[in-house]
């Protein structure tokens, strides 16, 4: 079809790409990515790599920079499609601009991710795996876990008490060391969110079980310790907002289908979790929940080997997902010939 371009976050700088240029070039496109201004040194290196491998010069390319370039690869008419990753405000930019200049997008955007324990699950793996998502990456990532939904009150007990204990026990500091469980956030400005978005959990009535803000400052580096809010309530801001950081919201319901009910109101659909040893539950929850991308007994439900990738609402916008069969489908035009044939100048 010609020319693609994509544009990557900077939480996984190396892997995000390889959801879209191999899928481009395989399907014989050429590519120009545009990586995170945070980091661009990691596709630097990687196109090292690419040149080393023997690309022909001119199949796979880079170009860095900020919103003036996305803005211009949106734009360029010689560009056929734009893939992106990263918040909601910018993936709804870039898909109505890129759209508007004739172009296929695939935008993905933010998320809000519920996990849903039944009284059934096995609850200690349920709740270090759920930490374990949430926290992964510093939460820093469109898969993180974010509203825990215990449903009945010994359910949400049970996992209180536990969360408590093993959010308390998570080592933070430098990723380099064999001892830490979690670094850093990207930015001061990130961080400096995230803190006001756990403020803003107190002031509307939650818990702040563990404060992960506590004893951070004096740190080299933008770092924050998990924090636990418990009570949380729907219409809080900590429910509704991608919060991308390390914090673990615990909530309370009566029965699946009020947890259902819940997650399905967010504006974001993105992945949710179920942890249970029910298969009717499961069958259900599979079938009713809104997200594309379900995950039971599991914490980040990222579909591996030839699924596709992407949400719903407004985790994404375009029509075609990312990777996989879909991954092929973007990047190639099909067509159908309907043909008739002359014999001895009579049509048959």
């Amino acid at each position: 079809m010609g020319v693609f371009a994509a544009v990557t976050p900077f939480n996984f700088p190396a892997m995000v790409a390889f959801l879209f240029w191999p899928f481009a070039v395989a399907t014989g496109n050429t590519f120009i990515l545009k990586p995170s201004e945070r980091v661009p040194l990691t596709m630097v290196e990687i196109f090292k790599l690419i040149d080393q491998a023997g690309f022909p010069k001119g199949v796979i390319n880079m170009v860095q920079g900020g919103k003036d370039v996305v803005n211009a690869l949106c734009d360029d008419p010689g560009i056929q499609g734009v893939s992106f990753v990263g918040s909601t405000p910018v993936a709804k930019h870039v898909y109505t601009r890129g759209t508007a200049a004739g172009k296929r997008v695939q935008a993905l955007g933010g998320a809000k991710n519920f996990m849903v324990v039944l009284p059934d699950a096995v609850m200690d793996k349920a709740c270090s795996t759920a930490l374990e998502s949430i926290i992964g990456c510093a939460g820093e990532r469109c898969l993180a876990g974010s509203v825990v939904v215990c449903v009945g009150d010994q359910t949400y007990n049970e996992v209180t008490e536990r969360m408590t204990r093993a959010v308390k026990e998570v080592m933070v500091g430098d990723g380099l060391s064999p001892n830490t469980s979690m670094g850093p956030v990207i930015s001061q400005a990130s961080k400096d969110r995230i803190k006001d978005l756990i403020a803003s959990a107190e002031k509307e009535g939650a818990k702040i079980a563990v404060d992960g803000r506590v004893n951070v400052d004096q740190m080299k580096g933008y770092f924050l310790k998990p924090t636990l809010i418990t009570g949380v309530q729907k219409g809080m801001r900590v429910a509704k907002e991608e919060i991308f950081g390390p914090v673990v919201c615990l909530a309370k319901v009566e029965t699946l289908d009020e947890a259902i009910a819940w997650l399905n109101s967010s504006g974001f659909a993105n992945t949710t979790t179920l942890f249970t040893t029910s298969g009717a539950a499961a069958r259900k929850f599979s079938y009713e929940v809104e997200p594309s991308m379900i995950g039971i007994n599991i914490g980040v439900p990222a579909p591996m080997a030839f699924f596709s990738f992407g949400g719903t609402k407004d985790s994404f916008y375009g029509d075609i997902k990312a990777h996989g069969k879909a991954g092929v489908d973007f990047y190639t035009d099909k067509k159908v010939t309907v043909q008739k044939w002359l014999k001895d100048s009579s049509i048959w």
